[in-house]
């Protein structure tokens, strides 16, 4: 559970560094530009299906979002997201603020990929150095040279989980999550988090137990 809730807290992380990154490029609008621009922030490749940026109203959509794990994971699928909306406050970002007024945040699949040496995917980012929660304004202000003030909703749907054995494909498995618009009000800390974690932890079943006895996740 601790390190569902850990992994949990680093995606969000993730998520909110990639508004930022998508904020940053709406003077050139090229999508390639932006997957350039993601994998400089987390090393990893990235493929964008549509970009729109709404011209009356502070709002970016992404569809078909994908994410790619290192080659050290043999390249392959890490996060498949149909759906990233965001709705914006104009007047923070001009004071260098990210004011989300609306995340909405579609997982469609997350794979957990185990490699030929027997590393995990997402043991290597919850094993990665401590960042701060968003909260923690000199850790976020740090690497994206914004200040997160919060999101006043979030809305997460999350779809499938697979579990990818490189090594020994019988190994392989997956998981139906079924997580639909589990809103969250006022998010500005990890700790708003918690609730998402566990029922993502329900809804897995025993798909994480396994994982959970690996080394360094708990």
């Amino acid at each position: 559970m601790k390190w569902i809730f850990k992994w949990l807290v680093r995606l969000f992380i993730l998520a909110v560094v990639l508004v930022v990154v998508f904020l940053l490029s709406l003077d050139t609008i090229v999508r390639f530009v932006m997957e350039n621009r993601i994998r400089a922030q987390t090393g990893m490749d990235a493929e964008i299906g549509k970009f729109s940026i709404g011209l009356a109203t502070p709002t970016i959509t992404i569809k078909d979002f994908k994410l790619f794990n290192p080659p050290s994971f043999g390249g392959t699928l890490f996060l498949d997201i149909p759906e990233i909306h965001v709705e914006y406050d104009r007047s923070a970002l001009a004071r260098r603020e990210l004011h989300l007024t609306l995340l909405r945040f579609d997982l469609g699949e997350l794979d957990i990929v185990k490699n030929e040496v027997g590393q995990t995917n997402i043991f290597s980012i919850a094993s990665a150095p401590a960042v701060k929660e968003p909260g923690g304004e000199k850790s976020f202000a740090k690497q994206t040279g914004y200040t997160f003030t919060g999101i006043d909703t979030l809305n997460v749907s999350v779809g499938t989980a697979k579990y990818i054995d490189l090594e020994d494909q019988k190994n392989n498995r997956e998981q139906k999550i079924g997580i639909e618009n589990c809103v969250i009000k006022h998010v500005k800390t990890a700790a708003d988090l918690a609730g998402l974690a566990v029922l993502v932890a329900l809804r897995g079943g025993d798909f994480f137990g396994p994982l959970v006895a690996a080394p360094g996740l708990n």
